[in-house]
């Protein structure tokens, strides 16, 4: 029912739904690539915004439940226009897309729930105010287009490593979906993968490792793809040879220069490469070590010759360069079922069978959690992309596996040689299983210790592992008396989960009580976080949020936050964050007592200060945590992260301070008394374009809170 209260989150939700239309006034922003799920969500907000202005307008006040729900639907909007905000255009395309659409398909859910609660409340309601009806509202809203690419890379993903490439109509698919309209775009995206594999590489993260070397593998045969299209639209009497043409133009050059890694390019084109930033080689990726452009005077030769004995008219390359568009587009990816028949129709197009498309990439790769966490799909849990959401939140200071700890030091013994941790022979596999299996102690802890050793760097390992059968074998041991065993067993577990098919099989395979009972009752503290983490692992599939929330994982994870080593603290938070993603276990973690530690772990001795923050930020969306935080002593080490933290810790403390400002006077009155109004002012010049937002947003409500003062007096 409709009672009177202070409408706070229906005018919030106004605000932030005003924000995002006023998107489509920004320079450019049809460009943006995913510029499509701006207007799937321009059509909900069109549908909101009368709605929001007459419940403003009218007498009557949202229920508590409407109101979480408008708290809930106006954190998705300004989620969703900050990342429309935050778009660069020499960044990955891939990952921003999902992440948008992860945000977009939440938008559609939400707004369905609040005009499915409106409709409850209709009769409260003056019955003039609502046009068109709240039930027409809802079927309007479901036919809004739900997310795609997600399921489409996740899809490509799996076929590959089930031996089966993507096919031409799936790669024209996916570059449309991302806005890889250009040769130019399509090999900066693949660039700038390259860039994050090599971080991946450095911090030995072999499951993003392996996900990012796919999708610079797809990205590179879009580029073949368009090479191959090129030619058959040259109608060159024969084939040009691949040396004669510009990788970045696709035609023939005219005025060949050798940059610092070896490559020949067109000069003009590579010239507008370096002077955009992008010092790195467009197709070995390697960074050129200087930006001389050496003259390669044999192959203008050998082109000159050719072209002469071809009666073939290279084109001018300043007339391309000075086309009307960003950077030539080559070849237009908008029509895709012309573009096919065209392919098909040239020389090389012709000769692609299926063998070739199934060398599309060079590795197998399975989806690491720092993407699949934008694109979780309930259903689907054997996809390659699928994660829950802590990823694809710009506030969230860790990236997961970026910065897991999968492998502590010192849990693998020393006088363990690691010489089979590449090896993929079933039958040793199979031998080690068994072993798992035997009464001797000795044997198992032998076993579990070679398992864990095989399953640490290697992604074909995992996969054998898992497929011969030892996951149930691991979970049994876990309730093991033997220190040693467990914690093998925990880490095995642990690794094996890096690859997503196996997040499924080690959660069907009841190993989520006996992680908690590592948890609650771990012989070792290294066992303890890492049962912590596996969890986390487990939990970035959605559905395993809510199990693992049910099954009574909190409170130990709670108890590890306040009272495990340094590492079990991190992982217990970051496992917190995320199951604190799904709403009823918010409530849960708040009740363990978690928001007294997050608190505690604030103090920067403890190095956690943004992994705390960001998690009080997130329990700062339900009542009970504004509530907690303002008892547990929160809002003045907020206050000091917003005047001393990091910019995405300032940013998230800003976030946080604004949800207890809007819920409560009393606690706004507290957060100015810690005089946070200058560090905010501060933020608003120098913060991130999120902190920056969250900053005037606080501000603007300190004035309107001042003048509404300042009227009761």
């Amino acid at each position: 029912m409709m009672v009177h209260m202070e409408v706070s989150w229906l005018r919030v939700l106004l605000d932030n739904t005003s924000s995002y239309l006023s998107l489509s006034s920004m320079e450019d922003f049809h460009s943006n690539p995913a510029h499509k799920y701006y207007t799937r969500g321009e059509d909900i907000s069109k549908l909101l915004m009368p709605v929001l202005e007459n419940l403003v307008d009218s007498d009557a006040a949202p229920s508590e439940l409407l109101n979480n729900g408008f708290e809930e639907l106006a954190q998705y909007v300004d989620e969703l226009t900050d990342q429309f905000r935050s778009w660069q255009p020499l960044s990955t395309r891939i990952f921003y897309v999902l992440r948008i659409e992860s945000l977009a398909s939440k938008l559609r859910e939400s707004s369905l729930e609040v005009f499915q609660l409106l409709k409850h409340c209709e009769q409260h309601l003056p019955a003039d105010l609502f046009s068109p009806s709240f039930e027409e509202c809802i079927e309007l809203v479901k036919l809004v287009a739900r997310e795609e690419t997600s399921y489409t890379i996740d899809q490509v993903l799996k076929d590959q490593k089930e031996g089966v490439g993507p096919t031409l109509e799936v790669l024209l698919k996916i570059a449309k979906s991302v806005g890889l309209r250009s040769n130019q775009e399509i090999l900066i995206e693949s660039v700038v993968l390259s860039n994050m594999k090599e971080t991946a590489e450095l911090t030995d993260d072999d499951s993003k490792v392996e996900y990012l070397d796919g999708l610079v593998s797809l990205t590179t045969r879009m580029h073949n793809y368009l090479t191959d299209i090129k030619q058959a639209q040259l109608r060159c009497p024969v084939r040009v040879p691949p040396d004669f043409r510009c990788s970045l133009s696709l035609e023939l050059m005219t005025d060949p220069v050798i940059v610092a890694s070896g490559q020949t390019y067109e000069r003009v084109f590579i010239q507008k490469w370096i002077d955009m930033g992008l010092l790195v080689c467009p197709i070995t990726r390697q960074a050129l070590s200087h930006t001389n452009l050496t003259p390669n005077f044999i192959v203008r030769a050998f082109i000159a010759s050719w072209c002469e004995t071809h009666n073939v008219y290279p084109p001018d390359p300043l007339e391309l360069i000075q086309s009307s568009q960003p950077f030539p587009l080559l070849v237009e990816l908008g029509s895709g079922d012309d573009l096919l028949d065209d392919s098909l129709n040239s020389e090389r197009a012709s000769s692609l069978d299926a063998e070739e498309l199934r060398q599309v990439y060079s590795r197998s790769a399975s989806a690491p959690g720092i993407v699949s966490e934008v694109f979780s799909k309930k259903k689907r849990r054997t996809t390659a992309a699928d994660t829950s959401v802590a990823l694809t939140r710009s506030n969230i200071p860790w990236k997961f596996p970026e910065e897991r700890h999968w492998h502590h030091p010192g849990i693998v013994p020393a006088t363990i040689r690691e010489a089979g941790s590449s090896s993929n022979d079933d039958t040793e596999v199979k031998k080690l299983i068994e072993d798992l299996k035997n009464s001797s102690l000795d044997t198992q802890r032998e076993a579990a210790a070679q398992i864990r050793i095989l399953s640490r760097n290697s992604t074909d390992n995992r996969i054998v592992i898992a497929g011969c059968g030892a996951i149930p074998s691991l979970v049994s041991l876990l309730y093991s008396t033997d220190e040693r065993i467990q914690a093998d067993s925990v880490t095995c577990l642990l690794n094996l989960s890096i690859n997503n098919n196996n997040k499924s099989l080690i959660a069907e395979s009841g190993a989520i009580e006996p992680l908690i009972h590592v948890l609650k009752t771990g012989y070792l503290e290294e066992a303890k976080a890492n049962a912590a983490a596996t969890l986390f692992s487990l939990s970035v599939i959605e559905e395993y949020k809510t199990d693992i929330g049910n099954a009574g994982a909190i409170e130990p994870l709670v108890d590890l936050l306040g009272n495990g080593s340094l590492s079990g603290k991190k992982d217990a938070a970051t496992a917190l964050f995320n199951l604190s993603i799904h709403h009823e276990n918010k409530t849960k973690v708040i009740e363990a007592g978690a928001v007294r530690y997050l608190v505690e772990l604030m103090d920067p001795a403890f190095g956690m200060v943004e992994k705390a923050v960001v998690v009080l930020s997130n329990l700062a969306t339900v009542r009970e945590g504004k509530i907690a935080i303002g008892e547990e002593g929160g809002i003045p080490v907020l206050v000091e992260v917003v005047e001393l933290g990091s910019a995405r810790g300032k940013e998230n403390a800003t976030a946080a301070l604004l949800q207890l400002c809007t819920h409560s006077p009393k606690l706004c009155n507290a957060v100015i008394r810690e005089g946070v109004i200058p560090p905010l002012v501060a933020l608003t010049k120098s913060g991130t374009a999120r902190g920056k937002e969250k900053a005037q947003s606080l501000l603007k409500y300190f004035k309107a809170h001042r003048q509404g003062n300042q009227r009761r007096s």
